[in-house]
């Protein structure tokens, strides 16, 4: 069985609520995969080395990550240096700006862990809508697809 792993920070409750309907696509029950849903500051390297793929949730804070998010990058990199190279991961981010400060540092960051990007992130500005909420669903149901099925 793959092994997927959540990790994610929420102050405000917008990226908890992003992160739980992840957590429902990932868990759908047509999908085979384990799961480990883990806010930034409870999560460490051997949870990385566990998983088979990630998913990473923050909101842009000050055009940036959220500091919960870089601290679990900080803690973790020399810890697992080339042992998850070719990881697939995906993002999702809550801004209120247009999230590109955000986004653009994570990808720098998962460039030096060596993992492979290999879905669209899930970047929604402003207030959480519905439809977000249903894409955040899709984005965990796709990630635990395409690894049950060795796509990524």
């Amino acid at each position: 069985m793959k092994h997927l792993l959540v990790v994610y920070h929420s102050k405000t409750g917008k990226i908890g609520k992003m992160a739980e309907a992840v957590r429902r696509g990932v868990t759908h029950p047509d999908i085979d995969v384990e799961l480990r849903f883990l806010q930034a500051l409870d999560a460490g390297p051997e949870d990385l080395l566990w998983a088979d793929g990630v998913m990473f949730g923050t909101p842009e804070n000050f055009g940036y990550m959220s500091g919960a998010l870089k601290d679990f990058f900080d803690r973790t990199f020399y810890e697992v240096e080339g042992q998850v190279d070719g990881r697939p991961y995906c993002l999702f981010i809550g801004a209120g700006n247009d999230g590109t400060g955000a986004l653009t540092s994570i990808r720098r960051i998962c460039n030096g862990y060596n993992f492979r990007e290999v879905q669209d992130p899930v970047l929604v500005v402003g207030d959480l809508q519905d439809e977000q909420v249903d894409r955040c669903e899709a984005l965990g149901m796709a990630m635990a697809a395409g690894l049950e099925a060795g796509v990524f």
